[in-house]
């Protein structure tokens, strides 16, 4: 099953959202989930459109949090340390870019793996995920060569590649994040409580003939030997 999972580094309610993710990969071992940009303030101009000023998106910001607190089970937002952080509230775009360096070095685990680190970083650590300086020491304790990810994130092809993101956002119609778009044709928008995504899939596969778990048998049961209870056994 095809899965692309929409999302910002700088979206709240992403950050519970994908360690939700994380358990239904697990789970569900034929999900293929591919990450996709959702840009919530690319760059300060929008967040000058959207709330009249970059100094008054923090405020709002907080409120956003502590909703987003409640609908994470492990309440891992740091909002009071975020308050006494000097910097503006980070744009989403070199965040979003660092992210989409590793994927495209290093494949999809690798994207996620910088996603959570950057977005750990933010919710819990309070780190200003807009620095470059504190993108490259994310990067440098990750598992991601860190020489490599630089002239992968300075590439041209790395920003065109999440600006095709953004485009297809506008081609599905997804209004927020995060959102999953299963099969090209059914959304999941929200961070929607774990059962409500993995019924949602469920009911999907069944409608769509797709296995989620293990492999489809072809043909018919031949002869084999296997091993039953640490002992072989032979048709």
């Amino acid at each position: 099953m095809k899965v692309e999972f929409f999302h910002d580094v700088i979206c709240s309610f992403c950050f519970p959202m994908s360690y939700r993710m994380r358990k239904v990969a697990e789970k569900y071992s034929r999900l293929d989930i591919t990450h996709r940009s959702f840009a919530l303030g690319w760059e300060k101009d929008q967040f000058i459109q959207m709330f009249g000023s970059h100094e008054a998106v923090k405020p709002e910001v907080m409120n956003h949090w502590k909703h987003a607190n409640e609908n994470d089970e492990l309440s891992r937002f740091n909002i009071d340390g975020m308050k006494d952080k000097d910097f503006l509230f980070p744009t989403s775009k070199n965040a979003l870019k660092a992210a989409k360096a590793a994927g495209l070095l290093n494949g999809q685990h690798a994207y996620w793996e910088i996603f959570d680190v950057l977005q750990h970083a933010l919710f819990v650590d309070n780190k200003d995920i807009s620095n470059l300086d504190i993108i490259e020491k994310i990067i440098e304790q990750s598992s991601i060569d860190s020489s490599s990810w630089k002239e992968q994130f300075e590439s041209p092809e790395t920003e065109q590649a999440v600006l095709e993101d953004l485009r297809l956002v506008e081609n599905y119609g997804i209004k927020g994040a995060p959102a999953l778009v299963i099969e090209g044709k059914y959304l999941i928008s929200g961070a929607q409580p774990q059962e409500v995504i993995e019924e949602t899939i469920e009911q999907i596969a069944e409608k769509e003939g797709l296995q989620l778990t293990g492999l489809q048998l072809m043909g018919s049961n031949a002869d084999a030997c296997q091993i039953v209870d640490g002992n072989w056994q032979c048709d």
